[in-house]
């Protein structure tokens, strides 16, 4: 249920409503616009019609319900579009805005496998404008004899590479131990599709305040996706940015199925910002580009692509990580598109 506030509510008002709202059970998620103040009230569906009675209280103008099962992440919540603002606190370091009217770029390979490498990584795709530097410290793979990433030191490599270059730091996280770790030295904590539904993983992170980039899983609908982001924002982390990284079909010629029509349907369904993988998406170095500007011109508010300076020896993924002068190319374009539609990169 939403509790709509009056334009004059005053604060003692508003608090008593949350007052009697934790009274009946549930959790009180607010957002205090410049005219009103919207309260999303979340717990057991049982006793919403218990929600309806806090309609006689002072300063309350409606209780309406909600209809769709992602109460915080659906647009019935907040009809504004979310943006995400990353403080930069190294010298010369901006901030860094995802949404609103911008197309962040993240980029790097798809695993630390040494200082050379992702330091050359970082310098490449800081030269080309990407603003978050991606790199696997922790990588769940299929078999258990590939390449599983070099841990802490991954981490730490990582983070020497933002020290350098003033790129903000986007890094996966697998388990919910080890979430505090990761948080220490990562900007934006990735959830990957292998984990979209681990639940305990979603639940600990939203205990974080630090933005997560949370990708769709494998075999997973947009509601889904959406609900999984609900789990998050139920701790109360509200910066959640969606990403689209195709999907498995009967198509075996690509990695999967990228599905660019997941921008567009996602920004009518939920406020939050979306970004697309079109690496993971397609799986072919050569289709990398081409689905790149399809997302862009589809809407997207950002792309996280895999970029690794000498692809044919990459512990993982090679095959669709880009070189650093396709990289440039893509940005280019990238640009071009932009501008276009009013946007900066």
């Amino acid at each position: 249920m939403i509790i709509v506030m009056k334009p004059d509510a005053t604060r003692p008002q508003v608090d008593h409503v949350f007052e009697r709202v934790r009274e009946l059970g549930y959790q009180i998620h607010p957002i205090y616009g410049e005219q009103r103040t919207v309260i999303a009230c979340v717990g057991d569906e049982r006793g919403k019609s218990r929600l309806q009675s806090l309609e006689v209280l002072e300063g309350v103008e409606s209780v309406v319900p909600i209809l769709r099962p992602y109460k915080l992440a659906g647009v019935e919540w907040r009809t504004e579009r979310s943006r995400i603002v990353l403080k930069g606190t190294l010298p010369g370091q901006e901030d860094l805005e995802i949404g609103n009217h911008r197309i962040t770029v993240m980029a790097g390979p798809c695993s630390v496998e040494s200082r050379e490498q992702i330091l050359q990584s970082a310098d490449a795709v800081r030269a080309a404008g990407a603003r978050v530097l991606r790199g696997g410290a922790y990588k769940p793979r299929s078999s258990p004899y590939s390449f599983q990433g070099l841990a802490e030191e991954g981490l730490a490599l990582l983070a020497e590479a933002r020290e350098r270059t003033g790129l903000f730091v986007i890094t996966e996280v697998i388990t919910p131990t080890d979430v505090p770790l990761v948080a220490q030295y990562a900007d934006i904590l990735q959830v990957g599709a292998r984990n979209m539904q681990n639940f305990s993983l979603l639940k600990e992170v939203g205990t974080v305040r630090k933005p997560v980039l949370l990708k769709r899983g494998m075999a997973s609908t947009l509601k889904d996706l959406l609900l999984s982001a609900e789990y998050i924002m139920s701790q109360g982390n509200y910066e959640v940015i969606l990403c689209e990284r195709g999907i498995r079909t009967f198509e075996d010629y690509t990695r999967n199925t990228c599905d660019i029509s997941a921008v567009p349907a996602l920004h009518e369904l939920s406020h939050l910002p979306v970004i697309l993988d079109p690496s993971h998406g397609t799986g072919v170095r050569s289709l990398v580009t081409p689905v790149a500007r399809a997302a862009v011109a589809a809407g997207a508010d950002g792309l996280i692509v895999e970029v690794h300076p000498n692809p044919e020896e990459a512990f993982s993924d090679g095959a669709q990580s880009l070189l650093p002068e396709q990289f440039a190319a893509l940005m280019e374009m990238v640009r071009k598109l932009a501008a276009l539609d009013g946007k900066l990169v």
